[in-house]
């Protein structure tokens, strides 16, 4: 498959940090220039390498929320207290650090427009990630296909790239954004306030007759219900696409 990148003939490249962004009180983006970058699909990955001055290597994966239209690569860290890596790229990296990077990776969890729709997208907390750099690219390249995002979150709070997800869904655009607050609800909220079940998949992802295109990332357990659902439902599970997010040592 075009755009899959075979770890091995990977070669670590140095990233300098751009600008970065607090996303939550736990989320910070990062932006690299990474000279000679190559063309990235929305959905992949890159690792990210901290080397230590006695010489430990730590390695971690981050989902790209860039799409490939854009010259630089962004990623979004989620601190973990007892990270080794999260904590350093959440709280110390400055414009101007250099960190080495190795990507593009990854081929399954991967969407471009010449693969139409209509898409559904369900997000739990970080799995908003590469989902967001599949509506950047769409947005990008001018398509018209529609999107149905569905994103969990503890709280108004946790919701990462708030004001771009709440320009979206005002804008319109054929882009429909739908939240789901787990532990805590705004005054007033009238909208969902419980975890993923099918009822609210019946009620939000398209009808499996208009077969969909489905892509569900996040905690493991956040995936493998909602794709279950989403298969009982109806949907096809080869157009249902998952992506894990496990403890990783941070």
């Amino acid at each position: 498959m075009a755009g899959t990148a075979v770890l091995g003939r990977l070669t670590w490249q140095i990233g300098e940090v751009k600008r970065t962004a607090t996303e939550t009180p736990r989320v910070r983006s990062l932006v690299f220039n990474v000279p000679g970058w190559r063309r990235h699909r929305p959905g992949q990955h890159v690792d990210v390498r901290l080397t230590a001055e006695d010489g430990y290597q730590a390695v971690r994966s981050y989902s790209i929320a860039s799409p490939p239209e854009e010259p630089d690569v962004e990623i979004a860290v989620e601190r973990l207290d007892e990270g080794e890596v999260s904590p350093y790229l959440v709280e110390q990296v400055r414009p101007g650090d250099r960190l080495e990077v190795r990507g593009p990776i990854g081929g399954y969890f991967v969407w471009d427009v010449e693969q139409g729709g209509p898409l559904f997208l369900a997000a739990g907390g970080s799995g908003i990630v590469p989902l967001r750099a599949i509506i950047r690219h769409r947005i990008a390249a001018g398509s018209d296909v529609p999107i149905r995002l569905l994103y969990s979150t503890r709280s108004p709070e946790d919701v990462i790239y708030r004001d771009e997800l709440d320009r979206l869904a005002t804008e319109g655009g054929g882009i429909e954004v739908v939240h789901t607050f787990t532990r805590s609800q705004p005054s007033g909220w009238s909208g969902y306030g419980r975890r993923i079940d099918r009822e609210m998949l019946e009620e939000v992802a398209w009808p499996p007759d208009q077969h969909p295109l489905s892509y569900v990332c996040g905690p493991t357990s956040f995936v493998e219900t909602a794709a279950a659902y989403l298969v009982a439902l109806g949907h096809d599970p080869m157009h249902v696409k998952t992506e894990r997010f496990g403890p990783t040592g941070g």
